[in-house]
């Protein structure tokens, strides 16, 4: 019979461990300026302690306040390194600290504090318009379409029809309900019929924009050839389209040229014709609002020195209401832990604005200062850069130059970029030197942006014009290059002479 026995084991090691705030502030790190400032804004409105500036953000003047505050930042933590990263010590608790302001030592009474704040506030005055009654209201595909309805002389019943229809399109401008299932949906009495339903359709098909309510492409192409003058042109089109479609979408000249019985010449400037239709018109209409991407900080030659620059308006103007901050802590009691609580997260807050801007300005100079070539020259000029080379120029882990290039962009002469452009891994020419996979893509797109449209260049060429030029590079990476440009293979950037 064996006896089980039972024993301690203790062990002593170091580990390292986020604290749930830090862990906060690596998040908000990786965040885009966008969401960053969503957060802030869902902070403001929600802490008492926190109050939007007031101020022009474009004006020159802010931003050497706005660097010295994130220099100021950068010296007093780093988020990368949980040691010297902001501790729970500089945390104000309910029950008082070194912040507590004494009501006599400075003369001032509550009361002059509360009137000094609320002497600044705003409001809207009777008959004042607000920001939202001043936005402009967007029409949408269906408006657009039920106002040119009411403008025709229509019958109650016809005009109920005609707008079912025009109810059921899609975004694309489509109508991919079936009449026969629209028959219920128009509730009439009595009951619409698929003749009445034909008419409606196609009373909807010849309102604006051309191509609306179609069933499918090729229906969407022929109510728009009306467009073509040319009735040689228009015929040929419509037969393209009618019987061609796939011939159409794969570039298929020869091809279409034998069938049709015409020169290749004359195919390809219908073929040409066709595609200038637009085969989603109900994208035409819609929503206005057009998502800019917005640079994080800007990169300027000032006296022939590359200098980086924070972007004011990706910066959220948000500061500590003082006024606020003084009354709680003249009249703080135990009982106050939820408002000391906002009070410490709004200070986190502030601290957690400028430390990240402070790091992305540190990362975006590191970065600025290894890639002059390509600012000077271009993105053949671009070196190899990897995070660890960044990361030991301004101190901080890998990850955390991940999470600060990702979704952060800087302006610079040749565009606006993502920080993560800047990096790619070194491939390694005939001679020996390192070129950049970035340098390599700006080669493949010179090369087809300037190649012979009668006779484009396949993979396997460029391959070999880059070997020529003393860079190894695989066929498969020249695809995959190609394709990161955008741009078609070989058979459907040829064009017929």
């Amino acid at each position: 019979m064996s006896t089980m026995g039972f024993h301690a084991d203790h062990r002593q090691t170091q580990t390292q461990a986020l604290s749930p705030r830090l862990q906060h502030a690596v998040r908000l790190l990786q965040m885009s300026s966008m969401d960053f400032a969503a957060v802030v804004q869902d902070t403001l409105g929600r802490n008492p302690f926190l109050e939007a500036e007031e101020g022009d953000d474009g004006e020159e003047g802010t931003e050497p306040d706005t660097q010295a505050s994130l220099q100021a930042a950068h010296d007093d933590a780093d988020l990368s390194d949980p040691a010297t990263a902001p501790d729970a010590a500089d945390s104000v608790d309910a029950a008082g600290g070194q912040d507590d302001v004494d009501a006599g030592d400075d003369g001032v009474s509550d009361r002059d504090l509360w009137q000094t704040e609320s002497g600044g506030a705003h409001g809207f005055e009777d008959g004042e318009l607000s920001a939202l009654d001043r936005m402009a209201v967007e029409t949408t595909l269906n408006v657009h379409l039920h106002a040119q309805l009411n403008l025709l002389p229509l019958l109650p019943r016809d005009l109920a029809c005609a707008r079912t229809l025009i109810e059921s399109l899609d975004d694309d401008g489509y109508l991919r309900t079936p009449l026969q299932s629209l028959l219920e949906v128009a509730a009439l009495k009595p009951a619409a019929n698929l003749e009445e339903l034909n008419i409606a359709l196609r009373r909807v098909q010849s309102l604006e924009p051309a191509g609306v309510a179609a069933r499918d492409v090729a229906e969407c192409l022929l109510l728009q050839l009306p467009a073509i003058d040319c009735p040689q042109m228009r015929g040929l089109a419509r037969q393209i389209v009618l019987e061609h479609l796939p011939a159409l979408a794969s570039r298929d000249v020869a091809g279409l040229a034998r069938r049709l019985g015409e020169t290749a010449h004359t195919v390809e400037a219908v073929c040409d014709r066709i595609r200038r239709l637009d085969p989603r018109p109900g994208w035409r209409l819609g929503s206005s609002h057009v998502a800019y991407v917005v640079p994080d900080v800007v990169v300027k030659k000032v006296r022939g020195q590359w200098k980086v620059q924070l972007n004011p308006a990706v910066v959220p103007k948000v500061r500590l209401n003082e006024v606020y901050a003084q009354l709680f802590q003249r009249h703080r009691t135990p009982g106050h832990a939820e408002m000391g609580a906002h009070l410490q997260e709004a200070r986190w807050t502030l601290r957690n604005v400028e430390q990240r801007f402070s790091t992305i300005v540190d990362v975006a100079e590191a970065i600025v200062g290894r890639q002059r070539n390509f600012l000077e020259y271009g993105a053949m000029a671009m070196k190899p850069l990897g995070l660890k080379e960044i990361a030991e120029a301004v101190g901080v882990h890998e990850s955390t130059v991940s999470r600060v290039t990702n979704n952060k962009f800087i302006a610079t002469p040749n565009g606006v970029f993502e920080l993560k452009y800047f990096f790619s891994r070194a491939m390694v020419t005939s001679s020996g030197s390192a070129c950049s996979g970035t340098a390599i893509r700006g080669l493949i797109h010179d090369m087809i942006s300037d190649e012979c449209a009668e006779a484009p260049l396949s993979d396997a060429e460029i391959t070999r014009q880059l070997a020529r030029q003393g860079l190894v590079v695989a066929r498969r990476t020249v695809t995959k290059y190609r394709q990161t440009l955008k741009f078609d293979a070989v058979e459907r950037r040829r064009r017929v002479a």
